[in-house]
C-alpha cells in the first residue's frame, strides 16, 4: 500500500499536468480555447520581493557602504598624508563589496539581471593579475583582449545561470517609474 506521502505527490503530479483531483468534476476544453499559462516557480518567486540577505534582518550591507562613505570622507578632507589614499582605496573597496553582495544575491535568486557587473569582477581580477605577473613584453592590446575575453566568457556563464534560475528570462530590469507631472 502506498503511503500519504506518495499519494499527495501523485496528486499534485495530477494536478499540475491538467487533471482535475479526485473530486472535482472534468471540464470540456473547447477546441479554439487556450489554456491559461500558469508562471514557474522561479518566476513567482521573484516576483517583486527582493531576496533576503542570509544574515536576515540586520543591515550589513548598509553599513559597509555607510563605513565605506565615512573612509572616504576622512581620506579626503580629515586625513593627510600618506594615510588619505589608503583610506579612499579602502573606502571605494567596502562600497564596492556592499553593492557586489546585493548584485551576487538578486542575480543568483533570479531577480534582476546584474551580469555586466557580475562578469567585470573576474575580468578586472585578470586585469590586475596581467598588470603585476604578465611579462613585460605582452603588449597592451593583448591583455586588453585577454580581459575582454574573460568578461564574455563570464557573462556568458551569468546569463546561463539567470535563465536558469528566473525561469526562462535572459534578463530582466527593474521597471522604470514614471513621475506624473502637475
Amino acid at each position: 500500500m502506498a503511503s500519504s506521502k506518495a499519494r499527495k505527490r501523485r496528486k499534485r503530479r495530477a494536478r499540475s499536468a491538467g487533471a482535475p483531483a479526485s473530486g472535482e468534476p472534468k471540464r470540456p476544453v473547447e477546441p479554439g480555447a487556450a489554456r491559461p499559462r500558469t508562471p514557474s516557480p522561479a518566476s513567482v518567486s521573484a516576483g517583486e520581493e527582493p531576496p533576503p540577505a542570509p544574515w536576515g534582518s540586520f543591515p550589513l550591507v548598509e553599513l559597509c557602504v555607510l563605513a565605506g562613505i565615512v573612509m572616504m570622507i576622512l581620506g579626503f578632507f580629515v586625513v593627510g598624508g600618506s594615510r588619505g589614499p589608503i583610506l579612499i582605496a579602502a573606502g571605494l573597496a567596502l562600497g564596492s563589496i556592499g553593492g557586489l553582495e546585493v548584485s551576487i544575491r538578486e542575480h543568483f535568486a533570479g531577480y534582476r539581471s546584474h551580469t555586466a557587473v557580475l562578469a567585470g569582477v573576474p575580468a578586472l581580477i585578470v586585469l590586475g593579475l596581467l598588470f603585476y605577473l604578465a611579462p613585460p613584453g605582452l603588449p597592451q592590446l593583448a591583455r586588453a583582449g585577454i580581459g575582454i575575453a574573460v568578461f564574455a566568457l563570464a557573462a556568458a556563464v551569468l546569463i546561463r545561470v539567470f535563465s536558469g534560475r528566473s525561469g526562462g528570462e535572459r534578463y530582466r530590469f527593474a521597471p522604470l517609474r514614471s513621475r506624473k507631472r502637475r
